[in-house]
């Protein structure tokens, strides 16, 4: 299986051969799996202080002729801070108590990783790499573009380091609309939302995969939906956002070259 390589000009190149990654069997359910357990790794352990709301004088004394007892005194039979001469206070402690501990909290050592096979996890890989030389996929998950899947690139690509160069790249090989699709849905998000991490929701654009940063990393990730990776970080995050595969990738040459040689994910 051969593809067509484009200069940054949009002109042919020559053809280059394509790994074997590429005629992986499609397993959408896979790729699910693994972006999954990807995405989990982002997560950050969280819990309370482990005294919280107990860090108190406040101690209930059910037997009837304790001290500081309560009982038949109108007032109810709950944990109470200590007060000077025999006193009881605020009713302390308990959950529903004012300053009392919550009755659940999030425990820090709660396992949220998902954990995946590593052999699992590189077929859903190679699976999505496959998935995006097919065009009916790739225009299934919303992409627009022209010309004949894999998008190929010469190495030339990777040495642009302005941001209007690879744009203006991106246009003559066939993803300018993807592009203007991106940078128009880019959308205020709703609620307390758009006070955190940017405040926008951009969808997924052009993922550009190279085998050496030369510069085209710093330029390209300023173009919105856009994504720069090294080919041995692809992961199911990447090639498959929201575990849907099929997103529009530019390969680069030495990309190919390096995946076939090394025989990543295998």
């Amino acid at each position: 299986m051969k593809a067509s390589v484009m200069g940054v000009d949009g002109s042919r190149k020559g053809e280059v051969e394509l790994p074997r990654q590429f005629a992986e069997e499609y397993r959408p359910d896979l790729i699910r799996r693994a972006f999954h357990a990807q995405r989990t790794l982002l997560l950050q352990p969280k819990g309370n202080y482990i005294l919280a709301g107990f860090n108190t004088t406040a101690e209930y004394y059910g037997r009837r002729h304790a001290w500081r007892q309560t009982i038949n005194t109108g007032r109810s039979r709950l944990p109470r801070e200590k007060l000077p001469k025999g006193r009881s206070g605020r009713v302390l402690r308990v959950p529903h108590a004012t300053k009392g501990h919550r009755a659940h909290p999030p425990k820090p050592w709660t396992k949220i990783i998902e954990k995946i096979n590593l052999k699992e996890k590189n077929y859903a890989v190679r699976s999505a790499i496959a998935a995006t030389a097919n065009s009916d996929i790739v225009a299934g998950r919303g992409h627009v573009f022209s010309g004949v899947l894999p998008l190929v690139a010469d190495d030339s690509i990777e040495s642009l380091n302005k941001v209007k160069d690879v744009k203006a790249a991106l246009e003559k090989m066939g993803a300018g609309d993807d592009l203007r699709r991106a940078s128009d849905g880019r959308k205020h998000r709703s609620g307390r939302a758009r006070l955190r991490r940017g405040g926008y929701r951009v969808p997924k654009s052009v993922l550009i995969v190279i085998g050496e940063d030369k510069g085209v990393w710093k330029a390209g990730r300023n173009i919105p939906g856009v994504d720069v990776v090294k080919v041995g970080e692809l992961n199911a995050d990447l090639l498959a956002p929201g575990g849907d595969a099929g997103r529009l990738t530019l390969w680069t040459q030495s990309a190919l070259l390096a995946l076939g040689e090394k025989r990543l994910f295998e």
